[in-house]
């Protein structure tokens, strides 16, 4: 797969899930408003829609699906069994479980049932859009995302919390690597280490992410892209096995990315979506070494090594730049840089910036 349809792919997903994610709220919401029309709680009549749909429950399991405690859920039961709404009945499998199994009186429908006629028929026009095998998808996908649903609330009920979890992986006979860091973190931060034995290590906090090892390739996807906040709840420290040359693609975006790179054989450096700010410290090169950052950022600070040239081509906006300590103020469109010597140096970078940035700065460390 071409890295543009990588991109066009991974945007295509994104957008997908954002869609599941608004439609998760939304119902959510709709419950409340429908609750509140007939002077009932949200949860309550979110467990009849359970009930309806999935057919009876012990009050644990109904405990456990609403993080509700016993005596709540208790009581629950108690004002729905009153209301005419459900009712309890033994287990015909075991005798020692009690049921909850929803049974509305005549007048408990004739006050609910209004609720979701208007949404049942919008409904029924939307699915009269899809085929049968198109409908058969659909319900699939939904009948896998409502299982992973009940399994990711069971593990969020039973998960220690401030999870921290470290990932290493051997150096073997890898002679080259490439690090792949996707979706997003609250603060990246990447060194190298020339004493390092592995091929890299890692700390994450928050959710544990995703890590795949292809030979010299560590791919590191965040789980978190389809909910809120998708910066704030993760922080990664990164360490890379300097003794081999490393090509860094850092595609997700991240709050901040904090680079210390000076030990490290670099071969090419990719930085893509918007960010707060990016730090490079970038180590002497190794001939002519690409730097790539696009999609925007508050500021973007680049230091190399004394004496070492860069070529900067810069298409977008930003509100002040700094080259080789040399200011420009209020630059648009295309503008292209070049340090003395550039021609000529057997080790030099290549920087490209593209999109918007409040402040950018390329000096010497």
């Amino acid at each position: 797969m071409s890295s543009r349809s990588y991109e066009e792919r991974e945007a295509q997903i994104t957008e997908f899930l954002r869609e599941i994610r608004q439609f998760n709220g939304l119902s959510a919401f709709f419950f409340r408003a429908a609750a509140a029309q007939i002077g009932m709680a949200a949860t309550d009549l979110q467990v009849i829609d359970v009930l309806e749909t999935t057919g009876p429950a012990t009050a644990g399991q109904l405990a456990e699906l609403t993080g509700l405690t016993t005596g709540a859920i208790t009581g629950m039961i108690d004002r729905l069994e009153k209301a005419g709404l459900v009712r309890r009945e033994s287990d015909p499998n075991d005798g020692r479980r009690v049921l909850v199994r929803l049974s509305p009186s005549v007048t408990a429908m004739k006050e609910i049932g209004p609720l979701f006629d208007s949404i049942g028929h919008r409904w029924d026009e939307l699915t009269s859009k899809y085929d049968q095998e198109q409908l058969t998808l659909l319900t699939d996908f939904l009948r896998d995302t409502n299982i992973i649903s009940r399994e990711e609330i069971t593990r969020l009920r039973n998960a220690p919390k401030g999870v921290q979890k470290d990932f290493v992986a051997t150096l073997g006979n890898i002679e080259s690597g490439r690090l792949i860091f996707l979706s997003g973190a609250s603060m990246l931060k990447l060194n190298a280490d020339t004493g390092l034995s592995e091929l890299y290590k890692a700390r994450f906090e928050g959710t544990p992410p995703d890590v795949k090892i292809n030979e010299g390739t560590i791919t590191i996807r965040n789980r978190r892209r389809l909910w809120l906040l998708e910066w704030g709840q993760q922080d990664a420290e990164i360490t890379l096995n300097a003794t081999i040359p490393w090509q860094i693609d850092i595609k997700g975006g991240a709050a901040a990315v904090n680079a210390d790179l000076t030990n490290l054989n670099l071969v090419e450096l990719n930085v893509s979506y918007g960010m707060s700010s990016v730090d490079l410290n970038l180590p002497v090169p190794s001939g002519t070494v690409p730097i790539r950052i696009s999609g925007g950022a508050s500021s973007v600070t680049i230091q190399r090594p004394s004496g070492i040239p860069a070529r900067v081509r810069f298409t977008g906006w930003a509100s002040a730049i700094t080259f080789d300590d040399q200011p420009l103020s209020g630059v648009r469109n295309d503008l292209r840089l070049q340090s003395p010597g550039y021609e000529d140096a057997v080790g030099r970078y290549d920087i490209e910036i593209s999109g918007n940035a409040s402040m950018v700065t390329m000096n010497f460390g």
